[in-house]
């Protein structure tokens, strides 16, 4: 792992949404509340996830955001593209730290590296407790027994995997539920037609591994409209 430098699936039905959010209920005991949350993001930055790259470069900040009143997130941006090309961050506190790398990183063509992503979050848990990983991609090129025993390294070191897969890959997707079964977390499929809808995921996301279930729910209090509508159901 190198530092860095100081579609078409249908759009997801609100049901769907909903299951998965009802997901970070059952797969993983709350995290203590009010803390500052440990998150790695990690993104595929291949060819074929250029055209929602800049989409991502926008919607990041609200990871932050959703978390500052809770103690505020430290984030960690993990990427890979091209030939060999697999590069971390260093640990960020805030989205305009984020923006700025993620604006200096272009799309290359090449084989997804999920291994070593999974391998890197396993390292940096070691050292300090990592509360979760978001992974975003469209695909998966590897050896799906090592994913998965991975997947379950990262349960029993109590960091759970949130798999948002972009586009339509059957393949992929069956091997992306799998992992977020095995590590706790949780599974979603998203397209650019709900982009939008990503945004609000990743801030409830974010709230989950900086807080806990009344959290999460507080959080979608405030924002209202669907992500109010879709964590109500998490009221005990």
């Amino acid at each position: 792992m190198t530092t860095l430098p100081s579609d078409r699936h249908p759009p997801q039905t609100k049901g769907e949404i909903a299951g998965f959010l009802d997901q970070l209920k059952s797969r993983q005991p709350a995290p203590p509340a009010f803390g500052r949350g440990r998150l790695i993001f990690a993104l595929d930055a291949t060819a074929s996830r250029e055209p929602t790259w800049d989409q991502a470069c926008h919607i990041q900040g609200e990871m932050f955001d959703a978390t500052a009143a809770l103690g505020g997130l430290d984030l960690q941006l993990v990427y890979y593209r091209g030939f060999n090309e697999c590069k971390a961050s260093r640990w960020l506190t805030s989205a305009a730290d984020l923006h700025r790398i993620m604006r200096h990183v272009s799309c290359v063509g090449g084989e997804t590296q999920i291994e070593r992503v999974l391998n890197h979050v396993i390292r940096e848990t070691g050292k300090c407790r990592v509360s979760a990983l978001i992974f975003v991609g469209d695909s998966m090129e590897e050896k799906a027994d090592r994913l998965c025993r991975l997947a379950g390294d990262l349960a029993a070191l109590g960091a759970p995997i949130f798999l948002l897969h972009e586009g339509f890959d059957p393949d992929a997707a069956a091997v992306f539920r799998q992992m977020a079964t095995l590590s706790r977390g949780a599974y979603l499929a998203f397209d650019l037609a709900s982009i939008d809808r990503l945004k609000e995921l990743l801030g409830a996301i974010a709230v989950y591994a900086t807080g806990n279930h009344a959290a999460l729910a507080a959080y979608g209090a405030k924002k209202g409209g669907a992500v109010l509508r879709l964590t109500a159901q998490l009221k005990k």
